[in-house]
């Protein structure tokens, strides 16, 4: 595990459609509120604006280069470090970053959440607990495929287009092979409610040593 100077950080890693964030929603509802902060991967994807939306939409957004590693890594040692930041907005829709951003204070319990969490061996090191979200890669797909079509506006065509072309290679190029970094494994995705009460108790018991107050 890593060593923080002061937050205790968690990283959720996992691949599309696995389930992620329902874990770290169980991780922060077991910290509790006020003791605790997500800094989602996603929000970090670099800004496009100087492309036209169909070559936007032609990137490959599951590749490590699609992200703003180092603006990631800086946010959170600044949170780390107890210092608040400025996090990016990210539209799905327009495959671009917002101007606006939303100011993210520090908390005892810093919660990570991405695809590529563990690929990256400096954003390892900050963490103290890695965890990483497994599911059988239909359910992830088809997953994948509800979300896209219900909140991003893509069609069946797009997402299987995509899915094929990037998600799929580039999971199994640098995603799967993260996993084994893993402190913890949660097998068949996100809704696995016995290995998430053991995750949940597990990390009840780690943070509990941190003065998280009343």
């Amino acid at each position: 595990m890593g060593s923080v100077s002061r937050a205790f950080v968690i990283g959720v890693a996992g691949g599309s459609g696995s389930g992620k964030t329902t874990v770290a929603e169980a991780v922060m509802e077991a910290v509790g509120p006020g003791h605790v902060v997500l800094l989602p991967m996603d929000n970090y994807y670099k800004p496009q604006d100087h492309m036209a939306p169909q070559a936007r939409a032609r990137l490959s957004y599951d590749h490590p280069s699609a992200f703003d590693l180092d603006l990631y890594l800086a946010h959170i040692q600044e949170l780390i470090k107890g210092r608040p930041v400025e996090m990016p907005l990210y539209s799905f829709k327009d495959y671009t970053r917002l101007k606006e951003t939303v100011l993210v204070r520090p908390a005892p319990v810093l919660v990570l959440e991405g695809i590529l969490l563990l690929a990256d061996e400096r954003l390892r090191a900050l963490m103290n607990l890695k965890v990483f979200v497994d599911a059988d890669p239909d359910v992830r797909f088809i997953r994948r495929l509800q979300r896209d079509i219900a909140e991003r506006g893509r069609t069946v065509e797009m997402v299987i287009q995509q899915y094929l072309e990037q998600v799929r290679p580039m999971h199994l190029s640098f995603v799967e092979p993260s996993k084994r970094y893993a402190d913890v494994i949660i097998p068949h995705g996100g809704h696995n409610r016995e290995a998430l009460a053991m995750l949940t108790a597990r990390v009840r018991s780690l943070v509990s040593t941190l003065s998280l107050g009343g």
